[in-house]
């Protein structure tokens, strides 16, 4: 052996196990390459994820979103097979009486809140657009009781539009992941915006709900049965 291939044996830089860059982790030049990596492990754990919400059409996935405020999507569920039956469409939304729509949303509590939002979403979708939910987030906002977070959802699982959804769950497992530090929603979605490409987005977010549930909660996180802790989570804040 050479004296140039001996310091190069000798070398801990030129040992492919001790290079810094063989550790995705420590790899600052491809953050993109390992949420990636992130989503499509969460799509091999859960193949079936998507949105929680029962609905058919625009129109009842943009009433549910907005009546899963402050309660679970489970919840909403055993109240809107009565509320749609009753009020198919904007048309009988906006003729509904006050007390009739409150008597149904009780059990999601704020219901006299929820069923102002709903009176005026109706009569918005009848002025406006014709009775049809728009495809668009600047005239989805405009519509009472719907903000970025309501209009991502409808346009990404209603429309097919690529949108990112931040809740509660996306936000922590953000942080987490170091993907980043923001609290504010619209900070932590554009930080995501900028690792995933569009095409991941609207599922990528069912996924990081569904694992958010299933194992990485806000307390007590259960990183030991973590698909992700090997190699793909920094656990940050953890």
């Amino acid at each position: 052996m050479s004296q140039h291939d001996q310091r190069r044996h000798d070398d801990p830089a030129s040992d492919p196990a001790s290079d810094p860059a063989s550790d995705p982790l420590s790899d600052p030049a491809s953050p993109a390459a390992r949420a990636a990596a992130v989503d499509d492990e969460l799509a091999r754990l859960y193949p079936d994820a998507g949105c929680a919400l029962v609905h058919d059409g625009p129109f009842q996935l943009l009433v549910a979103t907005v009546l899963s405020a402050q309660t679970t999507d489970a919840r909403v569920n055993t109240v809107t097979p009565e509320l749609f039956e009753r009020y198919p469409d904007p048309a009988a939304l906006a003729a509904a009486r006050r007390e009739d729509l409150e008597a149904i949303l009780r059990p999601l509590g704020f219901q006299r809140a929820k069923a102002g939002h709903l009176l005026g979403i109706g009569a918005g979708l009848l002025e406006r657009h014709d009775g049809v939910v728009p495809d668009s987030r600047e005239e989805l906002v405009r519509l009472p009781g719907v903000g970025r977070k309501t209009a991502n959802v409808v346009l990404g699982n209603a429309f097919g539009q690529p949108a990112i959804t931040v809740d509660t769950h996306v936000g922590r497992l953000a942080r987490r992941l170091g993907w980043t530090s923001a609290k504010d929603p619209l900070r932590v979605e554009r930080d995501i915006a900028a690792l995933w490409e569009p095409h991941r987005w609207t599922d990528g977010c069912h996924r990081l709900i569904e694992h958010g549930r299933a194992l990485c909660t806000a307390r007590s996180p259960r990183c030991q049965d973590c698909a992700l802790a090997a190699g793909l989570c920094p656990r940050v804040g953890v």
